[in-house]
C-alpha cells in the first residue's frame, strides 16, 4: 500500500496546531488563577489529578503570636472543592504543640468583595476564581492583627458571651484577629488564657 507521507504532513499540521492552542490556552488559565503567591507555597494545579469535592485548591498559611507570648501559633487557611466559586475555605489554628483551638468553614464566596472586582455585574467565572485566591493571600495579613484584642473603653456586643469578653478585655496582652466569617462580615477572635480557648469577641 502506498502512503502519501506529504499529504498527511499537511492534514496533520493544521491539527497539532490546533492542539498546541488549546494548551497554551489551558496553562495561561491556571498560572492567572492558580498561580497566586501564598506565602508558603505557590498554587499551581497538578495536570491529570481527578478534581474532586475533597480536593485542596490552594492553601495559605501564617504563624503569629495568640495564645502564648513566647511561641508563635499556626493559623491556616485551606480551599477545598471541585471549582473555586463552590469550594469551602476552613480556617484552623493550631498552638505550637499542635492543639487544635479553632476550627470554622467559610465558603469561597465570602471572600469575595465587590471592591475586589473592577465590575461586579460583568465578572467571570475566572475574575472571581482570581478576586477568592487574592483573598485568601490577604487573609493573615499583618494588620488584622491587634493588640489589645478589646479596647479598654469597648462595650460587650450583645451577641457575644459576656464573661469570655470581660476575661480577653481584662488581659491587655490578648490579641487579636479579624477575618471574615461564613456570613461575609467581619469578626474578631481572641484567646481567652483564663478559660483556655479562642473565642469571637466582636461580631
Amino acid at each position: 500500500m502506498n502512503v502519501d507521507y506529504s499529504t498527511m504532513k499537511k492534514n496533520l499540521l493544521p491539527l497539532a496546531f490546533v492542539a498546541l492552542l488549546q494548551m497554551t490556552s489551558c496553562i495561561t488559565t491556571e498560572r492567572e488563577v492558580g498561580s497566586a503567591k501564598t506565602g508558603q507555597k505557590v498554587y499551581n494545579p497538578t495536570p491529570g489529578n481527578r478534581i474532586t469535592s475533597r480536593s485542596i485548591l490552594n492553601k495559605v498559611n501564617a504563624q503569629h503570636y495568640f495564645t502564648n507570648s513566647k511561641a508563635k501559633d499556626q493559623f491556616v487557611l485551606v480551599l477545598q472543592g471541585s471549582k473555586i466559586v463552590n469550594a469551602q475555605a476552613r480556617f484552623i489554628i493550631l498552638t505550637s504543640g499542635g492543639d487544635t483551638i479553632r476550627k470554622e468553614t467559610i465558603p469561597a464566596t465570602a471572600l469575595l468583595k465587590a471592591s475586589d472586582l473592577d465590575d461586579p455585574q460583568a465578572a467571570t467565572v475566572r475574575d472571581k476564581e482570581i478576586a477568592i485566591l487574592k483573598s485568601m493571600n490577604n487573609f493573615f495579613r499583618e494588620d488584622r492583627f491587634m493588640q489589645p484584642a478589646v479596647p479598654r473603653a469597648a462595650v460587650a456586643p450583645a451577641n457575644v458571651d459576656p464573661k469570655a469578653w470581660s476575661a480577653v478585655r481584662a488581659d491587655t496582652k490578648a490579641i487579636g484577629f479579624d477575618y471574615v466569617a461564613a456570613t461575609g462580615k467581619e469578626r474578631r477572635i481572641a484567646y481567652a488564657k483564663a478559660l483556655q480557648k479562642a473565642i469571637i469577641v466582636a461580631d
